[in-house]
């Protein structure tokens, strides 16, 4: 069965290309994630013409690609009938340079021949504005202009400029390097600059990968996981988007499909903790700044559930009408009404990714009663707030209720101010909130579990399931062996497990009742087997979604079981971080493997 996202993303923190099995680049927003995609052929339709750059070996019949060990930093080998083969490398530059990180909007694309005599041609075909249209191009001495009246881009190369202009045909016998990035002058030959960013880029990941605290089994699959999520994190900012692209469909033929390039709270918090856990708290560190500059800019502490990497802009949903959508599949939207949404747990989500910042002793500024006055104000929203109606973690458009999960995540904030007040010595303000949060536990306990059930419910108001209650025992609300877990654990497993894997919910929405499964709550009902002492149970299930991954193991939001087919926006953070802490959960510890037997 053909899989439709065998992509491969290379990035940097501030931009991140996609690069299909081919090695050419079909997605690159500009100058950052959420930017105009100057390359857009993953939206261009099932043959899409220009909005890509590619290499093109004539007479093409196998290709294979990697990353390179431990790093961001790919390689798509190509080989022709007669044996001819070539390498190309693709890199994002990150590394230290003159005293200060490194990271500009650049690709840089090398190359190599490897055998026999490749002949290919080589195509570079920016759009802009969403496709509308095509950028203006200018030759230079050594390189190719591509500007509209609001961007401008070079390609600096020691390819044969009138080749690369023309598309024409020729012979690799050297090797080749293109840079994409700013128009600004290279100060140096492009095949020098590029080894040297290249190599200095793939130092930084194999740095950065060896100080993750890994578990002792599937440290491949984690630590590509890892990547990803850090390929997911705008650095200058803080913010951590729920995916690279926009409007790729939950399932084939579908309109469910949103714009995901931007900052979701919830999300951020279980990337921050897959990150924290693995032992890289400067993720959490940034986020929170960011966060910290969310809150200075919303009054009274009232939070959106989503945010652009700059939290102050704008970010209305509207169709893009030029782009026909994946495979055809329209439409394209860009910006996203969530934003516009109350979504109740936002305020626990932050004041939980902010809880680690008080108690850990490794941060050079560990925080103090700043912050946590700051969250008071969050604090004092999820209070007034839990037990309203909201939109819920799955952002129904047409319907609000009092969603268990968002209350619970209310109460989950509230607990956890109590513990940073004592912690900090500020007793009187641990108990006003240990008051408030066991007065709301209450609540919940007596609203949402369905003693007919043996089973908590989705929300005050009906019966129906809801994934997002396997995480009650992961935000403390119950233990796993609470019989009323227990009870929720199973009544779960007989309503949303189909073919194999978990479904968000078993009602209709806006658009009908979903036909894909949500990959990330197959993890969460792994954690939630594992925390009920249903290991093997768990081993088996985290088996089938692992298998489920890209050529190079990577997901999406979304499975067709039937199919084996990932779809919805790629690489997807949440399922990535449910891959880190299912893995960490269920693995062996390193004493057991290395010496256990």
């Amino acid at each position: 069965m053909s899989q439709p996202l065998d992509l491969a993303p290379v990035g940097n923190g501030i931009i991140a290309g996609l690069f299909d099995r081919q090695g050419r680049c079909s997605w690159l927003c500009w100058p950052r994630f959420d930017g105009d995609p100057i390359f857009s052929a993953l939206l261009g339709g099932a043959e899409p013409q220009d909005g890509f750059m590619e290499c093109e070996l004539i007479g093409l019949t196998k290709t294979r690609q990697t990353y390179r060990r431990n790093t961001a930093v790919l390689e798509t080998e190509l080989e022709d009938e007669h044996g001819g083969r070539l390498r190309i490398i693709d890199a994002a530059p990150r590394f230290r340079r003159f005293g200060r990180s490194f990271r500009p909007p650049m690709l840089v694309r090398r190359i190599e021949p490897l055998s026999g005599q490749p002949l290919i041609r080589l195509r570079i075909r920016p759009r802009a504005h969403w496709g509308r249209d095509k950028p203006v191009r200018r030759s230079g001495s050594n390189h190719l202009r591509y500007f509209t009246d609001d961007a401008a881009l070079r390609v600096t190369t020691d390819a044969p400029l009138a080749c690369l202009a023309e598309e024409a045909p020729f012979l690799l016998d050297q090797p080749v390097t293109l840079i994409l990035g700013p128009d600004e002058t290279v100060p140096e030959g492009a095949e020098a600059i590029g080894q040297e960013f290249i190599r200095e880029t793939e130092n930084y990941w194999l740095d950065w990968t060896r100080g993750l605290h890994l578990p002792f089994e599937w440290q491949e699959a984690v630590i590509r996981a890892a990547i990803t999520l850090k390929l997911c994190t705008f650095e200058e900012t803080g913010a951590v988007v729920a995916a690279l692209t926009t409007s790729i469909p939950e399932a084939a033929d579908t309109e469910r499909n949103w714009d995901y390039r931007y900052c979701w709270l919830r999300d951020a918090l279980f990337t921050v903790q897959a990150l924290n856990r693995l032992g890289t708290t400067r993720t959490m560190e940034e986020y929170i700044r960011y966060v910290t500059n969310v809150v200075a800019i919303s009054p009274g502490g009232v939070l959106k559930p989503c945010y652009p990497l700059v939290p102050s802009l704008p970010m209305p949903e509207r169709i893009e009408e030029a782009l026909p959508g994946f495979l055809g599949m329209g439409p394209v939207r860009v910006g996203n009404q969530a934003a516009e949404q109350v979504q109740n747990d936002v305020y626990g989500s932050v004041i939980m990714a902010a809880a680690q910042m008080f108690f850990d002793q490794r941060l050079p500024r560990p925080a103090g009663e700043p912050l946590f006055r700051l969250l008071e104000k969050l604090g004092e929203q999820a209070e007034a707030r839990a037990l309203t109606p909201d939109a819920g973690i799955w952002e129904y458009r047409g319907r609000a209720r009092i969603h268990t999960f968002s209350a619970a995540m209310c109460w989950a904030g509230m607990a956890r101010l109590s513990g940073i007040a004592k912690h900090l010595g500020l007793h009187d303000r641990a108990e006003r909130w240990a008051k408030s949060a066991r007065e709301l536990h209450a609540v919940i306990c007596e609203k949402a579990f369905r003693p007919h059930l043996g089973s908590f419910v989705e929300s005050f108001e009906s019966d129906g399931m809801d994934a997002a209650l396997l995480l009650l025992p992961e935000i403390g609300f119950l233990p796993a062996t609470d019989p009323r877990f227990l009870g929720t654990l199973d009544m779960i497993g007989r309503r949303l497990i189909h073919d194999g894997f978990l479904y968000r919910y078993d009602m209709s929405d806006d658009f009908g009742k979903p036909e894909t499964a949500f990959l990330v709550c197959s993890f969460w009902y792994v954690d939630a087997l594992a925390a009920a002492g249903r290991t093997e149970e768990a081993r088996a299930m985290f088996g089938s979604i692992l298998s489920c991954r890209n050529h190079l193991g990577l997901l999406a939001e979304d499975l067709d079981p039937k199919r084996n087919q990932l779809w919805g926006n790629f690489p997807q953070t949440y399922s990535h971080v449910g891959l880190i802490l299912s893995a960490m959960r269920l693995s062996r510890s390193w004493e057991h493997g290395l010496w256990g037997g």
